[in-house]
């Protein structure tokens, strides 16, 4: 194939020459044109792009509508199930707890939920929508439905948001003014007029541009240092699908060659590959085993198999018709047409007939005229610029909105800065005052709020403080101020104050235009320490835990030791610190190299007495847990030699249930020892997730299929539900249980995912 075919494929999806007149309606010249190497390579003319109106026509050339019908059926069909799933169906009355006092963090203030029944028909308007574009029926109502109801769950909430969800939302808003629908839709089948009709090429070159967007500036988002470095995700390593890998290198390789170089290295190339026909296979390949692979890493619902299903809109435009042309003609009434003959659309433009013998255009039902240029080719040359420079400019429009997002300023929810920062976070505290009696209290973190995601952003934090102060008073608190004490490490760094923890929240100011006032600055100068990190944390055994605290001057950590962390110190790395053992009444001044031990079970303050940022760290061993090991590896023993014959000794009754077998329930409930039953309950646990690797290919579907249908099942039996109780009202409460419980039914023994811990991103429990 020509080098020009494959760009031409990526923005303007020019076909292969040999095959052009019979896809293309546009009446060709009789004598042959001779292609300039930039029409070969880019597949236009420099002198498309000379002219306004040469650009237009290049816009709105006729294109086989056949790519972006099968596309616009894998999104509808994917979409339907997401909103199922992410979009959160299945457990939608968890989600808004309908008449509870919670807490919630939409992009406006004014925007509320509907009330619970309601919120279900909204969910079954955009689930009908979704059908609708799959099937390509009534399809700009489809779009209209599903989109309007999509961008209202959306910026509902906040804490929802992420890349993936923002783009299923921008290529549903494209379709809805693309021609999708001429091709394999029932549409067609109403209206034969529209039915395998060409559509202008701008509806290729907005789809193809978004996704070499997401790509690329995903990739150019990864040139971050920490990205580079190695820092950002650097537990994914330990994840079984790296264990091909890890044969022929070490975890540390895996994570800095593999997971941070492979990541930057497609996304900054993934784009540009899928353009060329040399380049494609190659592409496509590694491109869908990233995806695969994302599928199982991470919880991101149908976004991996949406781009698996954008990859073919870089083939050429007419792959289906020969892809499909391979069944038997048995099948050719349910599947799309895989005729070369194309209708010409009043939405194309097609060139002046020079010659009367070119006027039957093959490829064509009936000849195409030459057509003249209207406002609507105007306006979709014009949208299809405004929208490709607007998509360019989005993630880099930080400077505009810096009070969203913290220690990355901007409009996070637009960068396409995908798992370039990871956080964990080690102690949350909110304390509030009663303005009137001046009477201080603590607040359980996260109380009226199902998220997690404030304790990150300044904006969050500020409705999620005003909503405090609009509760409280319900429970004797007047006039309530609120302090957030947050201390979040990104990517590996010292756990660090994200919020001045001294500032009100509640009167304090916010603005989106403006830098917030109360964020502490990341203390990026301490970054080199992640290297030592690794070497204190590598010199370590396996029962000691580490956790690295910077501080700013004249600040202090008030922090509890757990009676479990029964020898728990204090070590100066740099700065000035003065530990106050709150119960005892002591005071210790310690320097760099200094270390003090804090008693377990007490409160302890660490007050940065230095000019400079204190940096210290918890060195720390769970007694209790390593008690427990040693009590397991003993039980382990004694298990063998029970099943191995050399046991001697009779047993005494509480061990008596180590001589059951591993899958023993019984055993287990019957143990009276409370270590021999975790020890018994983690055998179990341990059996069953070896036997979920090691499931086959069938077996795995099979779990898979089963608990999506439970997921869908609930849902859509909770949505009859409701709109029952709108139509005739709510029936009697023992009525209404025994329907909820109904829905509730789960698949026998339902188990957590074996790797769920490893899909989000995890970090130390408080000290």
């Amino acid at each position: 194939m020509e080098a020009r075919d494959a760009t031409a494929g990526a923005f303007v999806g020019t076909d292969k020459e040999k095959k052009s007149a019979k896809k293309d309606a546009a009446p060709k010249a009789a004598k042959p044109h001779t292609k300039s190497r930039m029409e070969e390579i880019f597949g236009f003319r420099k002198e498309d792009l000379s002219y306004w109106e040469n650009l237009v026509a290049l816009l709105n050339r006729p294109t086989d509508p056949a790519s972006l019908g099968i596309f616009r059926c894998m999104f509808g069909l994917l979409m339907a199930i997401d909103v199922t799933q992410e979009r959160g169906l299945s457990h939608l009355d968890y989600k808004y707890l309908d008449g509870a006092p919670v807490c919630r963090f939409p992009l406006f203030n004014f925007l509320e939920p509907l009330p619970l029944d309601w919120m279900y028909v909204v969910y079954l308007v955009m689930f009908l929508g979704a059908l609708g574009i799959m099937l390509g029926c009534f399809y700009r109502l489809s779009c209209l439905m599903f989109i309007s109801t999509y961008w209202y769950i959306f910026f509902l909430d906040k804490t929802a948001w992420n890349n993936h969800s923002y783009l299923y939302g921008l290529i549903g808003s494209l379709l809805a003014i693309m021609d999708g629908n001429r091709y394999w839709s029932l549409d067609g089948l109403r209206k034969p007029s529209i039915r395998n009709a060409h559509v202008p090429l701008w509806n290729y070159t907005l789809l193809r541009t978004q996704i070499f967007i997401v790509y690329f500036i995903a990739g150019v988002k990864k040139l971050d240092a920490d990205w580079v470095e190695g820092y950002s995700m650097s537990y994914l390593a330990h994840h079984w699908l790296f264990d091909p890998f890890k044969v022929i290198l070490p975890v540390e390789s895996v994570s800095l060659l593999v997971v941070h170089g492979g990541g930057l290295i497609l996304d900054l190339t993934a784009g540009y590959l899928l353009f060329f026909d040399a380049t494609r296979p190659v592409a496509f390949f590694f491109v869908s085993y990233f995806h695969c692979m994302n599928s199982q890493l991470f919880s991101i619902g149908m976004f991996s198999y949406t781009m698996l299903a954008t990859s073919p809109l870089f083939c050429y435009a007419d792959w289906p018709r020969r892809f499909f042309a391979r069944f038997p003609s048995l099948l050719s009434g349910v599947l799309p047409l895989t005729t070369e003959e194309i209708q010409p659309s009043a939405s194309c433009l097609y060139p002046e007939i020079h010659s009367n013998s070119s006027n039957e255009c093959p490829g064509t039902q009936n000849p195409a005229k030459a057509s003249k240029m209207r406002f609507k080719h105007k306006l979709g040359a014009v949208f299809t610029i405004l929208y490709i420079a607007e998509q360019f400019f989005l993630p880099y429009s930080h400077f505009i909105t810096q009070g969203y997002n913290n220690w990355t300023n901007g409009l996070y929810g637009y960068s396409w800065d995908m798992m370039v920062h990871s956080r964990s976070h080690q102690h949350v505290k909110i304390t509030y005052k009663d303005g009137k009696t001046g009477e201080i209290g603590y607040l359980n973190p996260g109380v009226f709020t199902q998220s997690r995601r404030w304790k990150d952003h300044g904006d969050m934090l500020k409705q999620y403080a005003t909503c405090l102060s609009g509760l409280l008073p319900r429970y004797n608190i007047s006039h309530p101020e609120i302090y957030f004490d947050i201390w979040v490490s990104i990517n590996e760094r010292f756990q660090q104050r994200i919020f001045d923890p001294r500032v009100d929240i509640v009167t304090a100011e916010w603005s989106p235009f403006k830098p917030n006032p109360w964020l502490m600055p990341l203390l990026v100068d301490l970054s080199p320490w992640r290297t030592k990190f690794q070497e204190i944390e590598g010199s370590l055994d396996n029962q000691t835990e580490i956790v690295f605290i910077a501080d700013f001057p004249g600040l202090h950590l008030e922090n509890f030791v757990s009676e479990d962390l029964g020898n728990t110190s204090i070590h100066v790395l740099q700065g000035q610190v003065n530990v106050e053992i709150v119960e005892e009444k002591k005071n210790h001044t310690l320097q760099p190299g200094d270390q003090i031990k804090v008693p377990a079970g007490a409160y302890h303050k660490v007050y940065t007495i230095s000019e400079s940022p204190s940096c210290y760290m918890y060195v720390y061993v769970n007694t209790t847990e390593a008690a427990l090991l040693q009590n397991f590896t003993k039980l382990q023993e004694l298990q063998e030699r029970i099943r191995n014959g050399t046991e001697t000794e009779p047993l005494p009754p509480e061990l008596q249930p180590l001589m059951a077998a591993d899958d023993d329930r019984e055993a287990e409930v019957n143990a009276t020892d409370p270590v021999v039953q975790l020890f018994l309950k983690r055998q179990r646990r341990m059996k069953e997730v070896k036997k979920r690797r090691e499931a086959g290919v069938l077996e795995r579907l099979d779990r898979f299929a089963v608990k999506k249908y439970y997921a869908i099942r609930r849902g859509f039996l909770m949505t009859a539900i409701a709109i029952r109780n709108l139509a005739v009202g709510l029936p009697p409460v023992e009525q209404l249980r025994s329907e909820v419980a109904f829905a509730n039914m789960k698949e026998p023994e339902a188990e957590a995912e074996p790797d769920e811990m490893l899909k989000r991103e995890v970090g130390h429990a408080e000290l």
